[in-house]
């Protein structure tokens, strides 16, 4: 017996010891059982001070099962005394351990030799946080988490689809080999890396990409550029066809321009150089400034139509308004791709050319100005770099596509498919990781058996791309949010890894069922973890300080009370090593003038 409880404040019970503790190696942190008649409640030992114990009461056995969470308190005459070897797996490790139900994430740096793990379903069901400052074994310890999900000696994980954005390229080479010789299990990896690269570079065909996903890539920033995005989509569905109805189309678009021109009201040297303006910029082969208007015994070009005369108006108005009319068409029809046209980077800038001008923008120099900032984005795009990550080489439905990201080299399934995002600046690694990811969780809805082929997305450095944007007032949702809401149902998980948890959004974070935390010492991040991740303890809190390296925290559903654990070192690690700069700096000295 430990000793006698003399007092109890609320979840905290304080223990006058009866033993010598200078015989005991450690007390802290060990599991201690008070029984009371049948009752049977588990606390740990978190302080001792002037011969009192402090033990936070986490839970009670029930038919030899630990259960989470206390009704009663012990009474002042329960018999105190410390947990047992034997139970000590029920509470904070892996009961009857089997191969296609469990996972080991390490061992008890209390408890030498216990393993500590969670049941599959229960972590990976759920949506998870891996959070800890720079240096403190975050990398290293999904790298181990991943690679005990596939070091199995019965069952093989074939089914598992993991999504891995590598903010830093440095999970290659921890998963390069991890299929083994036997090849049931393969890594792919799709690199951002346009100059040199021994894998395949990231490439996403254009015409799976939505309004949303546009507006994601051109970083609209207002609702009134939205119309702007669809009728480009519509129209580049015309555009990128071989039909005489793309000249229609645009003669229809030039000439509902021009119209509204003509019948402004303003002075008329304004309405000429703005004709003057759509016609040498928007123009086809049958509408154009150089187009002749007949008349009866004369023909002119459409230009001469617009001279001012001695009076200071547009003679030729009525002829110019009549012989413009003759291109509006009222039976054209225009939707949204249907994914079955192949159209570039460089087709939809033509469309968003003549959408602008669709869409009245010409008429407000406020929505022009909104709007051309689309356009000169998307010319950016398209003539830079960044653009080559839109050139697909042949045509692939959203379901091939899938596919396809899912397809090994040897034609067998890959079950880790890793991004290095690297190479690209942070607003086009976050528009690709959001494209990605709502094209995952628009795929994993539209299957039939719902859940039937989960998806992991797991996005290192998460602060970076999981941010409170304004995707909800532009688009209405943030895809983020949405998946950590709604995701479960679909089989399509997050996995946030960050160095930086109070930039994370406050929503993603929050519905995450399980955390595994590094040590963590800025206080903003500290207390943001304090305020947002649901049933943290001021326990838990008081200890990410002093967390050693590749030691973590785990919590959540998954877990039966929150414990440290100590995870192995990844074999082979990834490459996360800090800079070696004492290597760097130093040679050896040994005659004064081999120093270059």
């Amino acid at each position: 017996m430990l000793g006698n409880i003399i007092g109890i404040v609320e979840n905290e019970i304080l223990l006058k010891l009866a033993i010598d503790i200078g015989k005991f190696e450690n007390l802290i942190n060990i599991h201690v059982i008070m029984e009371d008649g049948n009752r049977k409640l588990v606390g740990e030992i978190i302080d001792i001070k002037d011969g009192i114990a402090h033990i936070n009461l986490l839970g009670e056995i029930i038919n030899d099962k630990f259960v989470f969470g206390v009704i009663v308190k012990p009474s002042f005459s329960s018999t105190v005394k410390l947990i047992s070897k034997e139970k000590i797996p029920m509470i904070i490790g892996v009961d009857n351990y089997r191969e296609n139900t469990d996972i080991y994430f390490g061992t008890s740096p209390v408890y030498p030799g216990v393993k500590i793990g969670a049941n599959i379903n229960q972590f990976f069901s759920n949506h998870f946080a891996i959070l800890g400052s720079t240096g403190s074994g975050k990398s290293c310890g999904v790298a181990r988490i991943i690679q005990n999900i596939f070091d199995r000696q019965q069952y093989v994980p074939y089914r598992a689809s993991l999504f891995i954005f590598d903010a830093y390229g440095e999970y290659h080479n921890a998963f390069k080999n991890i299929g083994g010789t036997r090849g049931e299990i393969a890594f792919k990896s799709f690199t951002t890396n346009l100059h040199f690269s021994e894998t395949e570079v990231l490439k996403i065909p254009t015409w799976l990409l939505g309004v949303d996903d546009l507006a994601l890539l051109l970083n609209a920033e207002k609702p009134s550029q939205l119309p702007i995005i669809e009728k480009a989509l519509k129209l580049v569905n015309i555009f990128a066809r071989s039909s005489e109805n793309v000249v229609k189309h645009k003669n229809d678009i030039i000439a509902r321009a021009l119209l509204d021109i003509l019948s402004s009201g303003n002075p008329p040297a304004q309405i000429r150089d703005q004709i003057f303006s759509v016609l040498s910029y928007y123009n086809t082969s049958e509408l154009n400034l150089e187009t002749p208007i007949f008349q009866p015994g004369y023909t002119r070009p459409l230009k001469q139509c617009l001279l001012i005369d001695a009076s200071g108006k547009i003679r030729e108005m009525e002829l110019l308004t009549t012989f413009i009319q003759k291109f509006v068409q009222t039976d054209l029809n225009l939707d949204l791709p249907d994914e079955n046209i192949i159209y570039t980077l460089a087709d939809l800038e033509k469309a968003v050319d003549f959408a602008l001008i669709s869409e009245g923008s010409l008429n407000s120099e406020k929505v022009y100005e909104d709007s051309n900032i689309l356009k000169v984005r998307l010319h950016s795009l398209v003539n830079s770099d960044a653009g080559k990550y839109f050139e697909y080489e042949k045509y692939v439905t959203r379901e091939q596509y899938v596919k396809e990201l899912l397809t090994a080299p040897n034609g067998r399934k890959a079950q880790i498919i890793n991004f290095n995002i690297n190479y690209i600046d942070d607003r086009l690694a976050k528009s690709i990781t959001k494209i990605y990811s709502k094209l995952l969780f628009d795929y994993a809805k539209e299957i039939n058996k719902r859940a039937s082929m989960p998806f992991h997305i797991i996005l290192e450095e998460a602060h970076r791309y999981v941010q409170n944007d304004n995707d909800v007032n532009l688009l209405g949702y943030n895809i983020f949010d949405r998946i950590t809401k709604e995701g479960r149902k679909y089989g399509v998980l997050l996995g946030l890894i960050s160095q930086r948890p109070s930039e994370l959004s406050e929503t993603s974070l929050s519905q995450c069922n399980n955390f595994l935390i590094f040590k963590m010492l800025h206080p903003v991040d500290v207390e943001y973890i304090r305020k947002m991740i649901p049933n943290i303890t001021t326990e838990v809190v008081k200890r990410l300080r002093i967390l050693q390296p590749g030691n973590c925290i785990v919590f959540g559903t998954a877990f039966k009370v929150p414990v440290i654990v100590k995870l192995e070192m990844p074999n082979p690690a990834p490459s996360s090593s800090s800079c070696d700069i004492s290597g760097v700096w130093f040679i050896e000295r040994k005659t004064p003038t081999n120093l270059g």
